[in-house]
């Protein structure tokens, strides 16, 4: 676990408590050790998180000082559900995993009325076994464009004809149906788009480039007509 999870589920555990809780159980809670607890307790109180008690008593939010908890309206709740659902079919098994994980964060810390709310959205987005999606191609294609990281591909085209390309990824697009990775392309000196089902082999050449004015995420953004500061 994360030491950023730890230390919300840290929190969490004590919010709304009126009983000390010890510093065993929390340890039994979080699946750490009594000195991570001790530690993570400490760090927490010199960061201003009002926490009261000491090692062997027992620890408790202040009185009066307990945080607040998110607040969302049932639209802007059901919102993040949906978008959860979407990510999770759609965007590769790295994003969809990390968007579950925030959304049971969210939940956590949600009034029971609005975790009920969360739960009876009716828009879902199944995850199918056979999109590209499932075959870990997105996830590597976001690595490599977080990276910077130059690709090589064997690409086929819509005639199915095959040629070899170093490219610099620069964003994925998804339309509804499909993917299309922006990117430069060196071989046609320009920006291209490359549908992510049509690589039939990719690797890393192991070289970084620079996102540069003239061939970076901008620069490409306006060459297919988009505004950069209005995208997203």
């Amino acid at each position: 676990m994360r030491r950023a999870d730890r230390l919300f589920l840290l929190i969490h555990a004590l919010r709304g408590r009126r009983q000390a809780i010890t510093a065993q159980q929390l340890a039994k809670t979080l699946a750490v050790s009594l000195r991570t607890v001790y530690r993570d307790v400490a760090d927490l109180q010199r960061s201003g998180v009002p926490i009261e008690g000491e090692a062997g008593v027992g620890y408790v939010l202040r009185k009066g000082s307990d945080i607040p908890p998110l607040m969302f309206s049932p639209d802007e709740l059901e919102a993040l559900v949906v978008g959860t659902r979407f990510v999770r079919a759609f965007a590769g098994e790295r994003l969809g995993e990390s968007a579950t994980a925030a959304l049971l964060k969210i939940e956590a810390v949600l009034p029971s009325e609005l975790k009920d709310r969360s739960r009876r959205t009716r828009i879902f987005a199944p995850q199918l076994g056979d999109r590209i999606e499932a075959s870990g191609v997105i996830d590597a294609l976001h690595a490599a464009i977080s990276e910077l990281r130059v690709l090589r591909l064997t690409y086929r085209d819509n005639e199915a004809r095959a040629s070899q390309r170093e490219i610099e990824p620069l964003c994925l697009s998804f339309w509804g149906g499909s993917w299309t990775l922006g990117a430069w392309c060196r071989l046609r000196g320009d920006f291209r788009n490359f549908r992510p089902d049509r690589i039939v082999d990719y690797a890393p050449t192991g070289e970084i480039f620079g996102d540069s004015r003239e061939r970076g995420l901008d620069a490409y953004l306006r060459s297919v007509g988009a505004n950069p500061a209005e995208v997203g």
